[in-house]
């Protein structure tokens, strides 16, 4: 059965917190959503990298894959240096990724930006915050 594969990518950090918030949500969105195959990926200092992650989508049998960056803003990483380890030129958003003997559609979605539900959280946090006066 095919799936649909997604890969959230994190910038990584020397911090093992930063890397376990990453990994912590791809396992969330795997548990909440057992259609796709989730791996999560770094830029740098953690693993495993983008590239590996990718290509790990090679032993399985997915249709598509979203490569879904766990960024707030637009940035080089987000505009250049993500789109260029997936294949992808910058501001391009589609193209294909060889696997097993076919090419299969990759997608590029767009960093977290302002959204209702970052709004939502933050305020949640705020008031958590304020329970401690």
């Amino acid at each position: 059965m095919t799936k649909t594969g997604i890969l959230l990518v994190g910038h990584g950090s020397k911090k093992a917190y930063n890397k376990d918030l990453i990994t912590k949500t791809a396992e969330i969105i795997a548990q909440k959503h057992p259609e796709f195959i989730v791996r999560c990926g770094f830029m740098e200092f953690n693993e495993p990298t983008i590239r590996e992650s990718l290509d790990s989508f090679r032993q399985e049998d997915v249709e598509s894959i979203a490569v879904v960056p766990l960024f707030l803003a637009r940035g080089v990483h987000i505009d250049e240096d993500i789109p260029g380890i997936i294949g992808l030129a910058p501001g391009q958003k589609r193209g294909i990724f060889a696997l097993n003997g076919k090419e299969v559609p990759l997608v590029y979605a767009d960093p977290i930006g302002p959204n209702p539900l970052l709004a939502d959280l933050m305020m949640e946090n705020a008031r958590a915050a304020l329970d401690l006066i």
